[in-house]
């Protein structure tokens, strides 16, 4: 149906327009393929040659930068305010409420009446589903298990026995809570056996997990992710791991168990965190770090093992001359084994 250039810039919290705004638009779109009713965004004046070759109607734009004549939302944010737009025009479609007749429903589960749940889903005993919270085709949640309200279990997502999500939590499709985690012991004959895990998980309100990642059940007590807490797809962790809130962990991350991360923490792609570590609040570990010591609050490392930023950046300068160091210095010892025989 569309929405006025003034009523988002309302909804956006009062920001500036230049031009018509009652101006409609009705979909959003990237500066590529965008059509005369469709909104886009820019992030800065770098990105304003694109524009000018693009179709858009209307966009969101920083200060100052040059748009065209289009209807535009001055933003200081502009990417977060498109995105709060793009919510209001693709509103995701909630199934209706409701049991599919293929789910599977313990007869003392407790479904709230506005909740949905889909095709061949499976509740297990004691299980309660909160208002409004939608479970995905296939979704399994275990007995005893709690979901909160407003929750979004994507198909395939599993939660087992008797963990607890918060409210507005995500699942992204075959996310797995509460599995087992990875503890075994060697027996008197030297082989592997399996440490039982009987502990749960808790996901606290608005943590969404991604597509195939894993959170273990702890192997006493609660494996804790923190309110607010972000995981990227595939993602690994560990048993009786805490995560504070608002914590971000990109994808291919790994958190060994009984590690402890604070509030706004930053796991970036492909780091690593080893067991019984403590990363304090606010840190930032890098692309493929490696956290194998305990960091104070604050801290931002790279590299494995890793060390201080800027440590780090010095490290890879260096390294880049790496050759030519190793050329002089051959040259070096060749001079030397000269002078020293005197020819």
């Amino acid at each position: 149906m569309g929405i006025e250039i003034g009523e988002l810039a309302a909804r956006l919290g009062g920001r500036e327009i230049e031009g018509d705004a009652a101006f409609v638009v009705e979909d959003v779109a990237g500066l590529e393929g965008g059509g005369p009713r469709d909104l886009g965004f820019l992030r800065s004046a770098s990105h304003a040659s694109a524009l000018a070759e693009s179709s858009l109607g209307a966009v969101i734009a920083p200060e100052g930068v040059d748009v065209g004549g289009r209807p535009v939302i001055r933003s200081p944010l502009p990417n977060l305010d498109f995105a709060r737009a793009t919510g209001w025009l693709r509103p995701a479609v909630r199934p209706p409420a409701g049991i599919h007749p293929s789910a599977v429903v313990a007869g003392d589960a407790k479904v709230d009446p506005s909740a949905a749940v889909g095709a061949l889903a499976v509740v297990e005993s004691g299980a309660t589903i909160g208002a409004e919270t939608v479970l995905g085709a296939r979704v399994v949640v275990g007995a005893g298990t709690t979901v909160g309200r407003s929750c979004w279990l994507h198909a395939g997502a599993l939660v087992r026995e008797g963990c607890v999500l918060g409210d507005r939590v995500i699942l992204q499709p075959g996310a797995a809570i509460g599995g087992d985690g990875f503890g075994y012991e060697f027996n008197e004959r030297g082989e592997h056996e399996k440490v039982p895990q009987v502990g749960n998980v808790v996901l606290e309100d608005d943590v969404e997990v991604g597509a195939n990642s894993t959170v273990d059940r702890a192997r006493l007590g609660t494996t804790r992710i923190g309110r607010g807490t972000k995981i990227d797809n595939l993602v690994m962790v560990g048993h009786n791991v805490r995560i504070g809130e608002h914590g971000i962990l990109i994808s291919q991350t790994g958190v060994a168990g009984t590690s402890t991360l604070g509030d706004r923490v930053i796991l970036m792609a492909q780091s690593g965190v080893g067991g019984h570590i403590e990363i304090g609040d606010g840190s930032f570990i890098g692309a493929r770090g490696g956290v194998i010591e305990d960091l104070p609050p604050g801290s931002r490392v790279w590299g494995f093992p890793s060390i201080p930023e800027r440590a780090w950046h010095r490290s890879m300068s260096v390294f880049a001359k790496l050759p030519e160091i190793v050329r002089r210095l051959r040259a070096l010892e060749k001079r030397a084994r000269t002078d020293e025989d005197g020819s």
